[in-house]
């Protein structure tokens, strides 16, 4: 007995497995894509009565904080550019010449999905992870904005474990509302080493009826100049595609 005592006091006594959220989040961050990229997609808005309006985007991406993203469809949007520095976001739009400020929370495509979904930075410069706990098959992250600038106060993001990509991720205001949902679908092999969801879909109780999905359809690693990057070559950026 007294042996008995003794190892359950030495079990007891053993330091408890601690998850790493904040390493979960960073395999989370690469995995979803390169540090440096170009990209092409599509966005899909759906309407109650079942309407659609689709746009394609180019997209490049330096570092963890900053990209453009260049419409390429439908032809009254084409040549539009948008582009995010840190927190910081723009419009270009041809016909005024001039860039705009925008916000994260607002939409240059009018969907469920805001400016900061579709110009998305790394999960790591917006949140801290606050904790991290495991649900069967995934781990649970409940990330908290770094700033007041972020588009949503708190993240409750689920990862698969062996994937370390996310299934769901609930975005909630400052207030504990629910804003909307994604939910990340079809694992798809873009190729050098990138594997991840080619599908993207959000619903929101604000948008009763309405969904936004996005598509993937290329994603691989490029390198960029910092010029790029800059308000001034906004007007260029079509002729960054090869």
């Amino acid at each position: 007995m007294k042996k008995m005592i003794a190892i359950l006091l030495c079990l007891l006594a053993m330091p408890v497995h601690a998850i790493d959220g904040a390493a979960i989040l960073k395999k989370v961050d690469r995995n979803l894509e390169p540090e440096s990229y170009e990209m092409l997609r599509k966005l899909i808005n759906v309407e109650p009565d079942g309407n659609k309006k689709e746009f394609v985007l180019y997209s490049v991406k330096k570092g963890r904080d900053r990209i453009v993203a260049l419409f390429l469809a439908p032809p009254s949007d084409k040549g539009r550019a948008t582009l995010r520095l840190g927190d910081n976001m723009w419009l270009y739009i041809p016909e005024v010449g001039k860039p705009m400020r925008i916000t994260s929370l607002q939409s240059v495509t009018g969907g469920v999905f805001n400016n900061a979904d579709i110009l998305r930075v790394d999960y790591t410069v917006e949140y801290t992870v606050e904790a991290a706990t495991e649900e069967k098959d995934n781990y649970l992250l409940i990330l908290k904005a770094r700033t007041g600038e972020v588009a949503y106060d708190k993240l409750k993001m689920w990862v698969d474990k062996k994937t370390y990509l996310p299934v769901d991720i609930e975005c909630y205001a400052a207030s504990g509302m629910l804003i909307k949902t994604l939910h990340f679908k079809d694992i798809k092999d873009f190729g050098g080493g990138i594997r991840r969801p080619a599908t993207v879909e959000t619903d929101s109780p604000l948008y009763k009826g309405y969904k936004s999905v996005m598509l993937y359809a290329q994603i691989k690693k490029r390198e960029f100049a910092d010029k790029v990057f800059t308000l001034n070559y906004l007007p260029r950026v079509e002729g960054m595609r090869k």
